[in-house]
């Protein structure tokens, strides 16, 4: 239950917690305080002997969100002086600043970036598209990048690999285990980490990957949409030029070699569709440094 909380690290996570006037902040308490529901799975915690259904304790609004992405003082205030006590924003995970914000029904991840890790997070999700991935949704917000709750207000629920795989994020050891739990996850499991791999991310671990289970049946439907790539490509600065002991593509190598099966399966990429995916994004970038770096390390990983 511990792993469901807010990351206590967060500036905003200390002013939300602040404002909710939590006296215990451990990781438990915090999760406990919203019977652990999270906006992506249907699993809850409900205390012995109580009469709570889920549709109790589901979360229906927003009203915390602005603290939780932003900080500011007005949105500190406002919680505070709000008799409201239940916010998805407690188990809200990751290390960024972020809220969920309910639009239209539907319920979307606003989380803080940059210029650069706005971009990089908007072209891999293009380029995922364009290579026939299976892409959680994002959009340009205001000083922000959004993201489409992908299940629907848990009308599936994610399972992140750390649930079957704790923090053991080697390629052969998760592929072993999809093989055993999900074999028809396996070949996106491969094109996840190939697209990893031509943008540069090195952030893949195990909770930000996983698979999907239908909420009535319990039966494992295949892998999650792709998302999180905002450490990824130009995130922190334009990356040099590849070499042979770039870690990413050595261990894809690695990989690819041992499941030579796959290795014509691998999306196709060209200059021409990164063109295209930079004309999607269509935000001020190196365009030129970038398609140079992506086709490189495709070149590499296809040797």
């Amino acid at each position: 239950m511990e792993t469901r909380a807010i990351d206590s690290l967060r500036s905003n996570a200390r002013l939300l917690k602040k404002a909710l006037r939590l006296k215990e902040r451990d990781d438990l308490t915090t999760v406990i305080k919203v019977n652990a529901v999270t906006i992506t799975d249907n699993y809850w915690m409900k205390p012995l002997d109580s009469d709570l259904t889920y549709q109790d304790v589901r979360f229906t609004d927003d009203y915390f969100s602005v603290l939780a992405l932003k900080g500011s003082y007005s949105g500190f205030n406002r919680a505070a002086n709000s008799k409201r006590t239940k916010t998805p924003e407690l188990t809200n995970t990751g290390s960024f600043e972020k809220c969920w914000k309910l639009i239209d029904g539907k319920w979307w991840m606003y989380k803080s970036a940059t210029h650069d890790e706005l971009f990089s997070e908007l072209f891999i999700y293009h380029l995922g598209k364009e290579l026939g991935m299976n892409m959680a949704v994002y959009k340009h917000g205001d000083k922000c990048i959004k993201s489409l709750d992908f299940t629907d207000s848990a009308s599936v629920n994610f399972e992140p690999a750390f649930a079957f795989m704790g923090d053991n994020e080697d390629y052969e050891d998760v592929f072993a285990k999809l093989e055993e739990l999900c074999p028809q996850a396996k070949g996106d499991f491969v094109k996840m980490i190939f697209l990893d791999t031509i943008v540069a991310n090195p952030d893949r671990h195990t909770a930000n990957f996983g698979l999907l289970r239908d909420i009535k049946t319990g039966k494992l439907i295949g892998f999650a949409p792709l998302f999180d790539h905002n450490m990824a490509l130009i995130a922190r600065g334009y990356p040099k030029a590849p070499t042979k002991n770039d870690v990413l593509i050595r261990l894809f190598n690695d990989f690819i070699s041992n499941h030579s099966e796959y290795k014509n399966q691998l999306p196709i990429v060209t200059e021409t569709l990164l063109q295209t995916v930079l004309k999607t994004v269509n935000m001020r970038v190196r365009g030129k440094e970038i398609v140079d770096l992506i086709m490189k390390r495709y070149a590499m990983i296809l040797k």
